[in-house]
């Protein structure tokens, strides 16, 4: 999807700069000769990174970031003159530029407070199925952390745990894509910084973390690295579940909390707004369906498969991020998205089921979030009759 807008902006932004500049012709001055190589270099930029990918063996994580920020300088240069351009052909040359430069100043904002600054939403889950004793259980989400993406990790980590700890939850759950591309981004500083989030943690693993993104798949084979992932979240004490039900217990009471690995076989599918179940219901095996379940699954396009089998009083996923773009005039306001998923961000109601997607804290492709901003979510479980 991403790279189809791309594609169709890269192309968009060719034709409109032939358009003005055609229109413009009759200013032959080297100002407009400068801007005319300029214009032309900043549209050149995606096949720039399609021309290094080409040649490179593998993409580590310093590749990575220079994707990234060349998509980065591509979206700050051409999307302002796209801007400009339709008010300066409707003849509203000052008001084009004025716009352009509000444009450029909202995302030089998502670069900066808009990419770190933690939003904490707060969400309460009131069933007639949930315990006495976890009636005003309290526990947070956070999901797709994507620590190699990170600009700046040890200052964004270090606001991600302060941000949880300072909500002084009973449990963490963590629903997937903790590294970007590889293992070795949960480097022993990372791990060290997601260590000091206060437990207990349990985790799912998301599609970016089962190395199906590696180019190099001979000297990292994508099941050796998926393994890597598990076994540094639980060397950081960590538990991650995978396609397993655990039971958490207060008193006398129990819940069910069941966790669904991501399965690499859908990565060609993953941004299908259906996808096949057929390995979930062994996530369930045994699990009394009389107690009140939260599953934590990455991908949200799996809600219903999972209320289907009668589980997943409360489903918490994350994967979609709003694409980091969100238009937020109400409600869930809207985003690219909606083009895509049927569920792709905040709380969905069906019933006694509950699902509630995550925006994430991390970002991919570009270093920016535009109103999708990072999200960490307080729940409260309350009993009702």
């Amino acid at each position: 999807m991403l790279f189809t807008l791309t594609s169709i902006l890269t192309l968009a932004a060719f034709a409109a700069d032939w358009i003005h500049f055609r229109r413009q012709r009759r200013r032959g001055t080297p100002a407009r000769r400068a801007f005319i190589l300029w214009a032309v270099a900043t549209d050149l930029l995606p096949l720039v990174s399609i021309l290094v990918g080409a040649v490179s063996r593998d993409n580590d994580t310093p590749l990575m970031h220079f994707y990234m920020w060349l998509f980065w300088a591509w979206i700050l240069t051409v999307t302002p003159r796209l801007l400009y351009y339709v008010f300066h052909f409707l003849g509203l040359r000052r008001s084009g530029l004025v716009a352009a430069a509000l444009l450029t100043l909202f995302l030089l904002w998502g670069t900066t407070l808009g990419r770190t600054r933690i939003r904490v939403n707060r969400v309460e889950i009131r069933s007639d199925r949930i315990p006495e004793a976890f009636d005003g259980f309290r526990f947070v989400q956070f999901s797709d952390a994507h620590v190699g993406a990170l600009v700046r990790p040890s200052r964004e980590l270090t606001r991600l745990s302060d941000t949880i700890n300072a909500l002084r939850p009973d449990a963490v759950f963590f629903t997937g894509d903790l590294v970007n591309i590889r293992s070795s981004e949960l480097n022993e500083r990372t791990m060290t910084l997601l260590q000091r989030i206060a437990g207990p943690v349990w985790s799912v693993t998301g599609n970016h973390d089962v190395g199906t993104y590696i180019r190099d798949s001979i000297r990292y084979p994508a099941s050796v690295e998926a393994r890597k992932v598990v076994e540094r979240q639980r060397a950081m004490g960590w538990c991650v579940l995978e396609d397993t039900t655990v039971y958490l217990r207060r008193g006398a009471d129990s819940i069910s909390l069941t966790g669904v690995s991501f399965d690499p076989a859908l990565r060609e599918r993953r941004h299908d707004r259906h996808l096949p179940a057929d390995n979930l219901p062994a996530s369930y095996a045994g699990v009394p369906a009389s107690l009140y379940n939260i599953t934590l699954v990455h991908v949200p396009q799996l809600w219903e498969a999972v209320t289907a089998l009668g589980y997943g009083d409360l489903t918490l996923s994350g994967h979609v991020h709003s694409m980091q773009f969100k238009i937020r005039p109400w409600g869930r306001g809207w985003s690219p998205a909606v083009w895509i998923y049927d569920h792709w961000s905040g709380r969905y109601d069906e019933g006694r089921h509950t699902l509630y997607v995550n925006d994430g804290t991390g970002y991919v492709a570009y270093p920016m979030r535009l109103g999708a901003w990072p999200e960490v979510t307080l729940f409260t479980l309350k009993r009702c009759e």
